[in-house]
C-alpha cells in the first residue's frame, strides 16, 4: 500500500516541480528579455558616448565638445521652450474639457469624449500638415497668424499648435480620471456656508485634481521634449534635441555624438518620470468608505458655457483631421481644389507607399498579438506565480519589475539609437535582427511596454489570489487556471492592450526612424519622406490612410471585445430570474 502511494505521489511531485520551473523560468525569461532588448542597448548607448568615431575611448570629450557648441544651447533652449509652451497650452485646455465631461450636465458626453480621442489614431505629423494647409504661406487662414503679429506658422508657433493637438487626448484621459471621483459632502458643506462657485472651484475642485494636473503636465512635457515628427514637418529652421539626434545619426553617421545627444534628451524625460512617481506615491484616496460620490447638478449658465467650449474644441479637433483628409483629395492646394486621387496613386505607384502601409499593418498586427501576449503573460508571472517565495529566484522579480517601468522614462529616439549601437555591432550574435521586421516589432513593444504592463497588472490585481490558492489545493496546474479563469476575466484589458499596441505601432516614428530598411519602410516614415520631397498632398494621403486603418481596427476590436465579453463573461450581468 505504501509502495503504491509512493508511486502515485512521484508523478505529482514531478508535476509540481515542472510547474515551478515553468513559473519561475517565465519570470527569469521576462527579466532576461527586458535586459537584452532594453537595458543592454541603453548601456551600449552610454558606452558609445564615451568613444570617438573609431571606437577609441575618449571619456567625456564628446560631451564637452557638444556642450561647448552653440548648437547645444540653441537646441536645448528650443526644446525646453517647445515643451513648456505646449504644456502651458495643452493642460488648461484639457482640464476644462475634462471638467465639462465630469462636472457638468452637458448632453452627448460620450460623443465629446470620443472626439477628444481622435488624435490618438493619427500620427503627430498629421496636425503639422493640417496647420500648414490652414496657416502656411498659402493657407486659407494665414491672416489669423498675422493678427497675432507672426510672420509664419513655421517654427515654434506651428510646433506648439501641432503638438497641442497631438498631446491633447493624453492629457484629457488623465484629467478625466482625476476628476472622476470626489466627495459630495465637501460641496454640501460649502453650499451650507453659501460659498460662491469660484471659491468652491479653487478650494475643493482644484486641490482634488492637483495630482492629475501634475501627471498630465509631466506627460505632455515629456511627449513634447522628445517629439521628432512635428519639428521635422513644421519646425522650419528651429533646432531641437530630437532633430539634432537625427542629423548626427542619419545625416553625419556620427553615432558617438548622436549617443551624447540621446543621453542629454534622456535627462528631462527621466526627471519628469521620477517627479511623476513621487507625486503618485503621495496621492491619497479621494473617496473613503464614508464618502458620498459627487454627482453634478444642472446649472443652465455653467452648462451652456461649457457646452459651447466643448463644441469649439471638438470642432477644432475635427477641423485638423478634416484638413488633412481634404488636402489629400485636392489637386493642387490652394490653387486647384478639384477632386483627385492622384496623391494616393502617386504614393502607391511611385513613392512605394503601398509597401510602407502594408509593412505598418503587418508590424502593428504583430505588436498587437505578440505584445499583448508577452505583456500579459509577463504581468501574470510577476503577480500570480509566487516567485517571491523562492529564494533562488527572488532576484528576478524586482529586476523584471524595475525594467518593466523603464520604457516610460525612455524617449523613443533614445531607444532607437541604443538599438543601432547594440544590434548593428558585427560582434553581436543578435545582429541578424538589424534591418528586419522583427527588430521594428521588438522595439515598438519595448517602447510602449510600461503602459501596457500597468494595464495588465491593474487587471490582475483586481483578481483575488484565492483563485490560485484554490486551484493549487485542487491540484489544478497554474496554466490551466490562467487559461480558464484569468484570461477570460481579464479579456477586456487584454483587448485594450492589443488595441493600444496596434494604434501606437501605426503612428509611431521616434524609435523606428533609425531601424527601418528599404524593405521595411513604414507608413509614418513615408510621411516624412514625402514631406521632405515637397509632396505634402501625398503625405496627407498617407496620414489619412493611417487614421482610417487605425479607426477600422479600433472599431473592429471594440466589436470583438463586446462579442467575446458577452460570450465568456455572462456572469458579469448577474443571474436572471
Amino acid at each position: 500500500m505504501t509502495a503504491v502511494a509512493t508511486g502515485a505521489a512521484a508523478p505529482r511531485r514531478l508535476s509540481l516541480a515542472a510547474e515551478a520551473v515553468i513559473a519561475r523560468g517565465g519570470v527569469v525569461l521576462l527579466a532576461a528579455s527586458l535586459l537584452l532588448f532594453l537595458t543592454v542597448p541603453l548601456a551600449s548607448l552610454l558606452v558609445r558616448s564615451l568613444e570617438d568615431r573609431d571606437g577609441r575611448f575618449v571619456g567625456l570629450a564628446n560631451f564637452a565638445t557638444y556642450f561647448a557648441s552653440p548648437a547645444f544651447a540653441n537646441s536645448a533652449t528650443n526644446s525646453l521652450t517647445f515643451a513648456a509652451l505646449t504644456t502651458l497650452a495643452t493642460v488648461p485646455l484639457a482640464f476644462l474639457f475634462a471638467y465639462a465631461i465630469q462636472r457638468s450636465c452637458i448632453p452627448f458626453k460620450g460623443l465629446w469624449r470620443s472626439i477628444a480621442m481622435i488624435p490618438i489614431l493619427a500620427p503627430s505629423m498629421l496636425a503639422a500638415i493640417s496647420f500648414i494647409y490652414l496657416f502656411g504661406n498659402q493657407g486659407w487662414l494665414k491672416f489669423v497668424i498675422e493678427w497675432f503679429g507672426l510672420k509664419t506658422v513655421y517654427g515654434m508657433p506651428g510646433m506648439v499648435l501641432a503638438m497641442t493637438f497631438a498631446s491633447f487626448p493624453h492629457a484629457v484621459m488623465i484629467l478625466l480620471a482625476g476628476l472622476a471621483l470626489s466627495d459630495a459632502r465637501l460641496y454640501e458643506a460649502a453650499d451650507s456656508m453659501a460659498t460662491p462657485p469660484w471659491r468652491k472651484f479653487l478650494t475643493i475642485t482644484l486641490p482634488g485634481a492637483r495630482y492629475g494636473l501634475i501627471s498630465a503636465a509631466l506627460v505632455v512635457f515629456t511627449m513634447a521634449i522628445s517629439e521628432f515628427g512635428v519639428p521635422k514637418v513644421i519646425g522650419g529652421n528651429t533646432a531641437v534635441l530630437a532633430i539634432d539626434i537625427y542629423k548626427q545619426v542619419v545625416g553625419q553617421q556620427n553615432f558617438s555624438m548622436g549617443s551624447v545627444v540621446g543621453l542629454v534628451l534622456l535627462v528631462p524625460a527621466v526627471l519628469a518620470f521620477f517627479i511623476d512617481s513621487a507625486v503618485r506615491r503621495r496621492q491619497k484616496a479621494l473617496l473613503t468608505a464614508r464618502s458620498v460620490p459627487y454627482a453634478p447638478r444642472p446649472e443652465p449658465l455653467r452648462d451652456a458655457l461649457l457646452l459651447a467650449y466643448v463644441l469649439v474644441v471638438s470642432a477644432a479637433l475635427l477641423l485638423m483631421l478634416g484638413m488633412a483628409v481634404f488636402g489629400s483629395f485636392v489637386a493642387v492646394w490652394p490653387y486647384n481644389l478639384s477632386f483627385t486621387l492622384n496623391h494616393y496613386t502617386f504614393g502607391f505607384e511611385e513613392a512605394g507607399v503601398d509597401n510602407a502601409w502594408r509593412n505598418s499593418v503587418v508590424m502593428a498586427a504583430w505588436c498587437a498579438l505578440a505584445g499583448a501576449a508577452v505583456t500579459f503573460a509577463g504581468a501574470y508571472w510577476l503577480e500570480k506565480t509566487g516567485i517571491e517565495k523562492s529564494r533562488a529566484f527572488s532576484w528576478a522579480r524586482p529586476l523584471a519589475q524595475m525594467q518593466a517601468m523603464m520604457p516610460m522614462a525612455v524617449p523613443g529616439m533614445v531607444l532607437g539609437i541604443g538599438y543601432i549601437v547594440f544590434f548593428n555591432n558585427p560582434d553581436n550574435p543578435f545582429g541578424f535582427l538589424y534591418g528586419t521586421m522583427a527588430i521594428l516589432v521588438i522595439s515598438t513593444i519595448v517602447h510602449f511596454y510600461s503602459s501596457s504592463h500597468l494595464t495588465a497588472v491593474t487587471a490582475l490585481k483586481a483578481l483575488d489570489n484565492e483563485f490560485e490558492s484554490v486551484s493549487a489545493s485542487l491540484k489544478v496546474p497554474f496554466y490551466k487556471t490562467f487559461w480558464r479563469v484569468t484570461v477570460p476575466v481579464c479579456l477586456p484589458s487584454l483587448i485594450d492592450i492589443s488595441r493600444y499596441y496596434f494604434v501606437n505601432a501605426m503612428t509611431t516614428i521616434s524609435a523606428v526612424v533609425f531601424l527601418y530598411s528599404p524593405k521595411t519602410t513604414l507608413a509614418a516614415i513615408s510621411i516624412l519622406h514625402l514631406d521632405e520631397a515637397g509632396n505634402v498632398g501625398a503625405a496627407a494621403a498617407m496620414a489619412t490612410l493611417i487614421v482610417a486603418t487605425s479607426a477600422v481596427v479600433t472599431a473592429a476590436l471594440f466589436v470583438a471585445e463586446w462579442l467575446l465579453v458577452h460570450r465568456t463573461q455572462a456572469w458579469r450581468h448577474g443571474a436572471r430570474a
